[in-house]
């Protein structure tokens, strides 16, 4: 293991690796929960995010006058670092740990704490002139900070990383639905044939859906700018100063340039995590949408000879280790796998919700997790369906003018002039015998070669009137 030293916490000494900024708590944390180690440990929004709360919570001590200037400073500098990545390997606690993120808050505490005594040339581990609890913590307990640290680490990765993918996305369909406007193309419902529809009016919709999940992801963004900081372990606000919350809050804004407050209530704030299981629905609503994206492109993709083949896609690997030159709709499989990993998450996210007893819900690292790993994984698979597929999107004109002058729908034009009846017997008649509605139509005397020719429009088919 190397050379070690010794640290001491209430429980007493723990051997810790000499070269590592965390102490005795972390260590701990390291030792009993060897729990997805591989997988499950936070990541670079979570470890900035504690060093914003850690830097924000030092300067509003120093203001309030509970924590000396000097020492306010090095912790200062200290959370900098943090915050800019220079120690995102003394992070390396899994997410099944204490439901609070105790042992999170405390590696957060000890690794600014020892980098801040670092500053100060003194020794790593002496607790001197910084201590993790009484300065680094100071005004504060795990279950506000926690808490904060979800919503801080949410808001910047929604606005980072998900809501920009969600924009190209959008900005890429919505040139593909004025650039295909005037492709008339068929309709499906129940997946048998409809009506025409033109293939810019089918991206349109999926644009729509995608400024409605943005709708539903910022207003649930702005649900997380209340911070529980200020109502330190059970929601009083015990051992912080009167205006801690508010002024904590006010100074996180000025760091993130994001409208942080103090939350109304804090006992709801410590006690409940609604605003993040709203987030985590409105992730779900925006999975939903790439699902049915990938969904419609990789069917009107599909063949491409036996299939519907109207849209092509982009070449982008090999699709079978035996049969030869095909190629598979993967960005779209991709994004559906990514679509159903978030329905998951969300149901993990939305019962971890319901674990809030008396004043403190004890699920908060799973939440922040798998509503981060949401965010993370459709910001990388939207970014990449639209990069590698989307943009490489074209209609095959032949084949969609085939399937519409084949349609039996198109009969719907004549509800009009001769019924709903006597269009229906002209449809299945053709259906039956294998002809045109124009033959069947004539061969049923319905309708005049002439008058047929001029109410059957697929163009004029595509809207009212």
């Amino acid at each position: 293991m190397g050379e070690m030293r010794i640290e001491k916490d209430a429980l007493g000494e723990v051997p810790v690796p000499e070269q590592r900024l965390w102490g005795a708590q972390t260590q701990r944390s390291i030792d009993n929960f060897p729990i997805g180690v591989a997988r499950f440990t936070f990541g670079r929004p979570v470890v900035r995010a504690f060093g914003i709360v850690k830097q924000a919570a030092a300067r509003t001590n120093a203001e309030l006058g509970v924590l000396p200037a000097d020492t306010a400073r090095l912790i200062d500098r200290a959370a900098q670092e943090v915050i800019d990545g220079r120690w995102d390997d003394e992070f390396p606690l899994v997410v099944f740990q204490t439901g609070s993120g105790t042992q999170s808050n405390m590696n957060a505490n000890e690794v600014i704490a020892n980098r801040a005594i670092q500053l100060a040339g003194g020794r790593v581990g002496s607790k001197q002139p910084v201590h993790p609890n009484d300065h680094v913590n100071r005004s504060q307990s795990s279950n506000d900070v926690f808490p904060a640290v979800m919503h801080v680490a949410t808001v910047e990765e929604l606005d980072r990383a998900l809501l920009p993918a969600m924009s190209q996305l959008r900005a890429t369909l919505d040139a593909k639905a004025a650039a295909f406007a005037g492709v008339v193309m068929l309709g499906r419902t129940h997946l048998q044939d409809a009506t025409p529809v033109t293939l810019g009016q089918v991206l349109s919709g999926y644009v729509a859906q995608l400024d409605d999940a943005r709708t539903y992801l910022c207003a649930a963004r702005d649900a997380l700018y209340a911070l529980a900081l200020g109502g330190t372990a059970v929601g009083t606000g015990i051992n912080s100063p009167v205006r801690f919350g508010v002024e904590v809050a006010r100074e996180i804004a000025r760091i993130t340039g994001k409208p942080f407050v103090s939350a109304a209530n804090k006992f709801a704030a410590l006690s409940a995590h609604d605003a993040m299981v709203n987030a985590s629905a409105a992730l779900r609503t925006t999975a939903g949408v790439a699902m049915k994206i990938a969904n419609d492109v990789r069917l009107y993709a599909s063949g491409p000879r036996a299939g519907f083949g109207e849209l092509s896609i982009p070449d982008n690997e090999p699709g079978s280790s035996i049969m030869p030159g095909k190629i598979n709709p993967t960005q779209c499989e991709a994004l559906t796998m990514v679509a159903v990993q978030v329905f998951g998450n969300d149901a993990a996210v939305a019962f971890a919700g319901t674990q809030g007893h008396f004043q403190l819900n004890v699920f908060k690292p799973i939440i922040l997790h798998n509503v981060l790993e949401s965010i993370e994984l459709l910001s990388d698979a939207l970014r990449s369906f639209d990069e590698r597929c989307v943009r490489g999107i074209d209609p095959d004109l032949v084949r969609i003018r085939e399937h519409v002058e084949g349609s039996l729908m198109l009969v719907t034009a004549l509800n009009p002039h001769i019924g709903y009846e006597n269009s229906a017997k002209i449809a299945l008649k053709a259906h039956r015998d294998g002809s045109t509605l124009r033959e069947a139509a004539l061969a049923l005397r319905l309708v005049s070669a002439e008058d047929f020719d001029r109410w059957i429009d697929p163009e004029a088919m595509t809207r009212p009137g």
